[in-house]
């Protein structure tokens, strides 16, 4: 297996053929990020407000009573709040992940720039997540949009790149 340098383009590569795809590490990554550790349930556990039969409206049904009884703070509210929502948005976009790597994949795309957009997306996705549960300052939770676009722009580019790929001309 080719060192990480190479697999991202940083390093010269004896051969093209030996850099490797790390599509489906990025695809099973984001799997586990977006569906298991962003989910809200861990922290709703922690707290003590997560009801199985009812998981998606725990908030709302038993939010504001756990703050009233001093369960949990109004802050914690808060953050499980954009704990679910960072959640969502990590599920939603990850279609688009798929659909972007996946096709880059298929369109013959160079394996150094799928591993350097999915490696660009994997480090936006994450610093999202962080910023979008941690931060709740205004001006600071902004960084939660850039960090979203710098995730989305590089799908952009795999899409490009495999329109560009996929419209070579062949010459006869």
């Amino acid at each position: 297996m080719a060192p990480l340098g190479i697999a991202l383009g940083l390093r010269a590569a004896p051969s093209a053929t030996n850099i490797p795809n790390y599509a489906p590490a990025f695809l099973s990554f984001h799997f586990i990020w977006a569906y298991g550790v962003l989910s809200s349930r861990t922290l709703k556990q922690w707290y003590g407000i997560d009801h199985n039969e009812s998981p998606r409206y725990d908030l709302d049904k038993y939010g504001n009573d756990a703050v009233k009884s001093g369960q949990i703070t109004q802050k914690q509210l808060d953050m499980l709040r954009r704990n679910e929502s960072a959640h969502a948005n990590a599920v939603e976009n990850y279609a688009f992940f798929v659909g972007a790597i996946g096709f880059a994949s298929l369109a013959g795309v160079d394996r150094r720039l799928i591993n350097r957009a999915g490696l660009t997306y994997t480090l936006a996705r994450v610093a999202y997540g962080f910023v979008y549960i941690l931060i709740e300052d205004r001006r600071w939770s902004q960084l939660r949009g850039i960090t979203w676009w710098i995730g989305n722009c590089s799908c952009l580019y795999l899409l490009w790149e495999a329109g560009s790929k996929l419209n070579e001309t062949v010459s006869p």
